[in-house]
């Protein structure tokens, strides 16, 4: 194993309960893929960022980030008026709304009238089971899924992994490496991709469900060529008190973990189970395309001064804002 990480986190103990947790994961080997690392620091019942019952999202003490949920229920508001739009004459009431992921007692329909015959939320690792007519819809659900980190050395492609050196964690590379499909022969040296296979391995398993209707997924990423040759640093990144860090092992199950997923991955997996013609455009084209009979109606009601929702709408829809920074894939079965 080569050690890869002098940064400030390889000189700072990790809790026992976590280092526990690290090598219960690695089943005896003495590394475990950052995948795996990813699946105990986010997901681990006992010691993960996401089973931590705290506030995560908004401006309060000990958050971390902000998602578009933060404009919610204006956001519901708009989705839901997508939503319709995008079942092209389907009846909406024929119609779940299940949402996958929301933060505990939210939901982005939560506290307001909808037009669907019902709807559920469904927590990560949740009893997934989709059935009948569905909308299916997500918020930044399939960045949060753990991925696979690889660089290029030496004219290959080596893996990293995460090792426990006493009281440490420290990067090290793979003692062997198994290549993912679909990297590029070449690369230059040191060339990081992030690959987010935990997102593309979701979303063919929501999409292989015996469901019809709309899927709909706000997050962001981007293409397979764009990861592959764009971010030569990769898409990895760590989120603690609203503060961007590439520390990925600093804090673990307490902070969060982030990388762009792959859209051409998530396509692929809606193709692959007969969805027709998934559709990625960026959060600003979606809601003025898709919802914008609802965006007028907003104005309307409100033309003096800056109310609240149309101050949320200024977050939701301007480029500066989450406007760009946010993409959407649907598609319809």
């Amino acid at each position: 194993m080569r050690p890869l990480s002098t940064d400030p986190s390889a000189a700072a103990p990790v809790p026992p309960e976590f280092l526990a947790a690290v090598r219960a994961a690695a089943e005896g080997a003495s590394v475990v893929t950052f995948e795996r690392f990813m699946e105990t620091a986010l997901y681990d019942p006992h010691v993960g960022y996401y089973r931590r019952n705290r506030p995560r999202i908004g401006y309060g003490p000990g958050t971390d980030f902000l998602t578009a949920t933060r404009s919610a229920p204006l956001l519901g508001r708009l989705a839901a008026a997508a939503c319709v739009n995008l079942l092209g004459g389907r009846d909406p009431k024929a119609h779940a709304f299940i949402e996958i992921g929301p933060e505990p007692g939210g939901g982005v329909l939560k506290g307001g009238p909808h037009p669907f015959g019902g709807g559920r939320c469904v927590a990560v690792g949740g009893s997934l089971e989709l059935r009948g007519p569905c909308v299916v819809f997500s918020n930044e659900l399939f960045d949060a899924q753990p991925f696979r980190r690889f660089r290029f050395r030496s004219g290959a492609w080596r893996e990293w992994g995460v090792a426990v050196d006493g009281p440490l964690l420290i990067e090290v590379e793979m003692p062997d490496t198994t290549g993912l499909g679909p990297l590029p022969p070449s690369a230059p040296e040191g060339y990081v991709i992030d690959a987010p296979v935990a997102a593309a391995r979701l979303a063919r398993t929501i999409a292989a469900q015996p469901w019809t209707g709309l899927f709909i997924a706000f997050d962001y990423g981007k293409t397979w060529a764009e990861l592959a040759g764009d971010t030569p640093a990769g898409t990895a990144r760590a989120y603690h008190r609203h503060v961007q860090s590439n520390d990925l092992l600093a804090r673990p199950g307490d902070q969060d973990l982030t990388c762009h997923v792959c859209w051409d991955w998530l396509v692929e997996s809606l193709q692959s189970e007969g969805f027709s013609s998934p559709t990625l455009e960026s959060q600003e084209a979606f809601f003025m395309h898709h919802a914008s009979e609802c965006i007028a109606s907003i104005i309307e009601a409100e033309t003096a001064g800056l109310s609240r929702d149309k101050l949320s709408l200024l977050q939701l829809l301007h480029p500066a804002n989450l406007g760009r920074k946010f993409q959407v894939l649907w598609a319809v079965r």
